[in-house]
């Protein structure tokens, strides 16, 4: 590869339009994120039919703005897990601009994404993550954990069998009558609240690495019934801390399960400040080290797309073995190596 290949990312898996360009796998040149919050406010969640509008609406402004009068190497968008109708729309605009540009074409897991976004602090590639390690992906649409042995090379422990835990912030909140998207204000209003006020379950499922935050929920709608007069910030602060009691345990078991002294936190979730802190003390109680995604990049964007390409191309050259070009949309995409 040569020195200062462009990789243009396009990111189009849920509710974000984003297109960004990456230099050298190391530098973010552009990102550019079209948010559809305003279109899905009304309906507290995104809305499949209308996210899939927003897509093609946007897309072609977003791509000519990241790319702007760049060279560019390759092309890479996020082929799954996500829903359909974005997928096809980001798929289709890589197609035809690789086509157009005559480059290869990437497709990328959009999970994958969220934990290579770790390795960026601002705009640069610090290559953060350390390995093996395990990693926590904890977004709107996902809770999963995964052993990572090096890039490329992954198992994927547990994911969740319901809500995912941003699904789970979101729907509490439309419970409370609090604004869209939910997870910001559910931690605004715990500010002023008891987190030991509510006794929230904490759904551990032992014996397993999976995820259920559905119970809790349902949990906070049956406390809301049968009291009248709760306090929000109280519910808040109880459900938030329950919430991140659950994912910061099997975190820590799972990392002393698999004997790793890493762990990378990445996906919209890990934004949240309650998280950062209890899973950086409780980490640090066993002298494993914490590695979370900026918050700038911690909700969908295309960088860490354009980041999670370059490595595959990295990795191709490291072994001299071709990697898989998966350009196939499956919105359930199971992880697979690239060995």
């Amino acid at each position: 590869m040569k020195k200062d290949f462009m990789i243009l990312g396009i990111e189009s898996t849920c509710d974000e339009t984003s297109a960004a360009l990456l230099r050298g796998g190391k530098e973010i040149v552009t990102n550019v994120i079209y948010s559809q919050i305003e279109e899905h406010k009304k309906y507290h969640g995104v809305v499949p039919e209308l996210a899939s509008r927003a897509h093609a609406a946007k897309i072609a402004t977003v791509i000519k703005e990241a790319l702007g009068n760049h060279p560019l190497d390759y092309v890479a968008f996020a082929s799954g897990p996500g829903l359909p109708g974005g997928l096809m729309v980001g798929r289709v605009a890589a197609e035809t601009l690789a086509q157009f540009k005559n480059v290869p074409l990437i497709g990328v897991n959009h999970l994958e994404g969220h934990i290579f976004a770790c390795d960026f602090e601002g705009n640069e590639v610090k290559n953060r993550l350390k390995f093996p390690l395990v990693a926590l992906v904890v977004s709107g649409g996902h809770t999963e954990l995964w052993y990572v042995k090096d890039y490329g090379q992954y198992k994927v422990l547990g994911r969740t069998r319901d809500d995912a835990a941003g699904e789970a912030f979101d729907k509490v909140a439309k419970l409370l009558g609090l604004p869209y998207p939910g997870g910001p204000q559910v931690s605004k209003q715990a500010l002023n609240g008891r987190r030991d006020g509510i006794a929230f379950p904490r759904p551990l499922l032992p014996g397993t690495w999976d995820f259920s935050f559905s119970g809790i929920k349902t949990a906070v709608s049956y406390y809301l019934r049968d009291h009248k007069n709760f306090s929000i910030p109280d519910v808040c602060a109880s459900f938030e801390q329950a919430m991140v009691d659950t994912l910061v345990t099997k975190t820590l078991k799972a990392a002393q399960k698999y004997k790793v002294h890493h762990i990378a936190v990445g996906g919209g979730v890990a934004a949240n400040t309650l998280l950062r802190e209890q899973m950086q003390q409780a980490a640090a109680a066993q002298k494993i080290e914490v590695h979370f995604v900026e918050r700038k990049l911690s909700s969908d964007n295309a960088a860490m797309i354009a980041l999670a390409a370059y490595q595959k191309l990295a990795y191709a050259e490291k072994t001299g073995r071709p990697f898989q070009r998966n350009i196939t949309i499956d919105p359930n995409m199971q992880v697979r190596s690239w060995k």
